[in-house]
């Protein structure tokens, strides 16, 4: 049997990660391993971090025979025992091992400021337009150019005063259709 050391794919769609792995000869790319070996991740940012080796292990199955592929042999050479860019690789999952930097996203591009509170006091004002009792005091607002807490609480009285009112109207008209099914209930 020949054994062969190559990359078994693995992930998904645009998302590929590799195995490398210890394989018969004959089977298929990403069928039955031998061994796994080591990992390959294309999609890490660190060029260098991308790949991680058993040493031990690949050194075994080249000792009994196991030949490597061209992409394997070339990750063998630079991140093997004897590798090319160990020092780089160091570095570079060093780097991922740490904490990410974020960088400062600077000043606020909108700050609301006090003109645009102006406009929502002359919302608030707007129902109290159709209570007289709020009109009264929305006219001495206008006067003394701020509200008063006790103009606040009478506008807020005058406001739940024509809520009750208008609840309660509601109430007998639901009554009176409810008397009126009734009275035609009775006349058939």
């Amino acid at each position: 049997m020949a054994v062969r050391i190559r990359m078994k794919k693995l992930g998904r769609k645009h998302r590929p990660f590799f195995r490398i792995c210890a394989v018969d000869g004959h089977a298929p790319r990403d069928g039955r391993v031998l061994e796994e070996l080591g990992t390959y991740d294309p999609m890490i940012p660190e060029t260098d971090a991308r790949a991680e080796l058993n040493h031990d292990r690949f050194s075994y199955w080249l000792g009994v025979g196991a030949q490597m592929s061209d992409k394997v042999r070339v990750l063998f050479r630079k991140y093997g025992p004897e590798g090319t860019h160990l020092a780089a690789r160091e570095a570079a999952l060093s780097k991922r091992s740490g904490p990410r930097v974020i960088p400062d996203q600077g000043a606020p591009a909108y700050v609301p400021s006090e003109e645009t509170e102006e406009p929502v006091a002359a919302e608030q004002a707007a129902p109290a337009a159709e209570n007289p009792a709020a009109q009264e005091t929305a006219a001495a607002t206008e006067e003394s150019g701020t509200q008063s807490e006790a103009a606040v609480a009478e506008n807020q009285t005058a406001e739940s005063e024509a809520v009750e009112t208008e609840a309660a109207e509601s109430e007998a008209k639901a009554a009176s259709a409810e008397d009126a099914a009734t009275e035609e209930e009775k006349s058939e």
